[in-house]
């Protein structure tokens, strides 16, 4: 058996896998704690009862975090998770565990997922892009899982797109992230609902400061216009970062991850639509598939668990 844990900025989640990666045989779920030693002690606890509900040893633990990793497992720093930098989660977990443990990104290991058993399997050269609270992305490209020098490959949130934006957390102004996650979602719905637009969100939520991303969602399966003309705004800001990372590597699939997939086609046709008109060329070359993944929450723990598969084979 092997475990894989996904850490993201909220929510930590743990699955045991035998022998089908679609199909674990068990499923746990902790709040993510802000501090090195709590999250140390949430991934060892997570893979202990993950045990005892399965009845099975795990041989190795793959673990995907939010943030940057380095070729060596050690999470260096994370927007998402502040109160832990420089922690060298692998080796210390390797110790507590007393087995093999493998330190990914968590979109890395999400790419490596939808590449071997998602949306992208048969295809050599994938982008993934995680559009959840910030946005996470990872590379297979002649399909192998691009890591860079350092292992930092991936962060594409923070590309700079109106550098007179507004300032990130992280202090630069204007990365994709802040306009293209659901965070950015947020925000516009809420700038249009204070400008008298988005009356159908607005109705639902009763003021424009209290939109969240539910209310979206309800009145967009009531089939209101003035959601669908939101989403095409979206897609939009989500367009110009993907036609940029399409010139960059020239894929021949971009698979879209996150919470917002589940908006489904409405904003998945819009991204489509935006991202094609901002492609160079985009006549005179083949179109490439922009796909919803099929794996959904579970796609970062999967992949940290068939990643570490592999080195425990390798």
């Amino acid at each position: 058996m092997i475990c894989g844990i996904d850490i993201g900025g909220t929510k930590v989640l743990g699955l045991a896998i035998a022998d089908e990666p679609l199909d674990p045989i068990g499923h746990r779920l902790a709040p993510t704690i802000y501090d090195s030693d709590s999250l140390v002690d949430t991934i060892v606890s997570m893979v202990s009862d993950l045990e005892v509900d399965t009845g099975r040893t795990a041989d190795v633990v793959g673990v995907g975090v939010a943030g940057i990793v380095d070729r060596d497992g050690n999470l260096r720093y994370s927007p998402n998770i502040p109160g832990v930098v420089d922690l060298p989660l692998s080796g210390v977990l390797s110790d507590r565990l007393q087995r093999p443990v493998l330190v990914e990104n968590d979109a890395a290991s999400a790419t490596w997922a939808e590449h071997r058993c998602g949306s992208a399997v048969g295809c050599d050269n994938v982008i993934f892009v995680g559009l959840g609270t910030g946005i996470g992305s990872g590379f297979v490209l002649d399909g192998v899982l691009h890591h860079g020098w350092n292992g930092f490959s991936g962060e594409s949130g923070h590309m700079i797109i109106d550098k007179t934006g507004p300032t990130h957390l992280t202090g630069a102004r204007g990365p994709w992230e802040l306009t293209a996650s659901g965070s950015g979602l947020t925000r516009l719905a809420r700038e249009r609902a204070a400008e008298g637009c988005l009356e159908s969100v607005l109705e639902l939520a009763g003021t424009a400061d209290e939109i969240h991303g539910r209310h979206i969602h309800a009145a967009l399966d009531a089939d209101a216009r003035d959601v669908l003309e939101l989403l095409d705004e979206f897609g939009h800001e989500v367009g110009i970062g993907l036609a940029n990372l399409i010139h960059l590597l020239d894929p021949e699939v971009v698979v879209i991850g996150g919470g917002l997939v589940d908006l489904g086609d409405p904003l998945l046709d819009a991204i489509r639509r935006q991202t094609s008109s901002f492609v160079l060329g985009g006549d005179h070359r083949p179109a490439v598939s922009i796909r919803p993944a099929r794996l959904g929450n579970r796609s970062g723990a999967i992949g940290a668990a068939l990643l570490a598969s592999e080195l425990q084979i390798g």
